[in-house]
């Protein structure tokens, strides 16, 4: 087939690209969560993307694949994704994005985990060891002094990666019957209407100056959420996939760039256990000849 020889090198350029668009609409949303509550944020995240990805949606699919959906799945999903947004961007208003993503990175270890009972999928004493291993980099992160353990942000950072891992085993479920059009759509709509709704007692009136910020994390999250898609679409999971851990380098240099701080050294050691415990499961994955564990960059 013409350009096949192309397609690994396409789908390592998308994820890179999708990995780079989360990022910097991950850092808009940490700017934004200084200003209005969690919820208002998840909610303002899911409104500003909903259009762009509608109208992808409607020109890659059409109308119908949107409206023959399995809707108590969808509306578990849209649960499942306000809580994870609103936890994560709840996390972002005290700490650094790279820290943040480094607990988050837990999500592809949980994900195997739930696969079990959930999926009915079978995991060997050697994955399990390594979601042991990426669980024991975690507790190195949160260094349970009191700075740590006790901090409800960095336990905000936990919720949201299970809520992900759960939702990454809807969509498994889902996708069995329902497009990746319908998918996408409904989860921006029920995000933004959802915690809308949520957030009404404590909405506080959108400001002027941050009417450019909200766009542009409508337009990265659009962005990054075609990127990743086409990645997988044309490429190996289990090749594609560790490049999700490039979403680190993005942090630190944000976080230089923007908010002046550095990861310390003990976040680089529960970084590097997390890191290193999903690639293995991923190296593990290939090696079964089996489809990767999803993991599709932060909320």
């Amino acid at each position: 087939m013409p350009g096949t020889e192309n397609r690994p090198l396409r789908a390592a350029a998308m994820m890179l690209l999708a990995v780079a668009f989360f990022s910097l609409m991950d850092a808009g949303l940490k700017q934004l969560s200084t200003h209005y509550p969690a919820l208002q944020v998840a909610a303002l995240r899911g409104a500003s993307s909903l259009p762009f990805v509608l109208a992808w949606a409607l020109a890659t699919a059409g109308a119908r694949p949107l409206l023959r959906v399995r809707w108590s799945l969808h509306l578990l999903r849209g649960v499942i994704g306000i809580a994870m947004m609103a936890s994560f961007v709840y996390a972002l208003r005290t700490l650094p994005l790279s820290t943040a993503y480094s607990i988050f990175f837990v999500a592809p270890l949980l994900v195997t985990a739930l696969s079990v009972p959930v999926l009915g999928e079978r995991v060997g004493p050697r994955r399990w060891a390594a979601i042991g291993t990426g669980l024991l980099g975690v507790l190195v992160l949160l260094r349970p002094t009191g700075e740590g353990l006790l901090s409800l942000a960095a336990l905000a950072v936990l919720l949201s990666a299970a809520m992900y891992a759960v939702s990454a085993i809807t969509v498994r479920v889902l996708a069995r019957t329902d497009s990746t059009q319908a998918m996408m759509v409904w989860l921006m709509a029920m995000m933004a209407g959802g915690a809308a709704l949520l957030a009404l007692p404590d909405w506080t009136p959108v400001r002027g100056e941050h009417a450019w910020l909200i766009v542009g994390i409508g337009v990265g999250g659009a962005l990054g959420q075609y990127a990743v898609t086409e990645a997988f679409r044309v490429g190996e999971a289990s090749m594609v996939a560790p490049l999700e851990y490039t979403a680190l380098v993005w942090g630190v240099l944000l976080d230089l760039a923007i908010w002046g701080v550095l990861p310390d050294a003990i976040t680089w050691l529960g970084a590097a256990i997390i890191v290193g415990s999903g690639l293995y499961l991923l190296r593990r994955e290939r090696a079964r000849g089996a489809t990767a564990p999803d993991i599709v960059t932060t909320p």
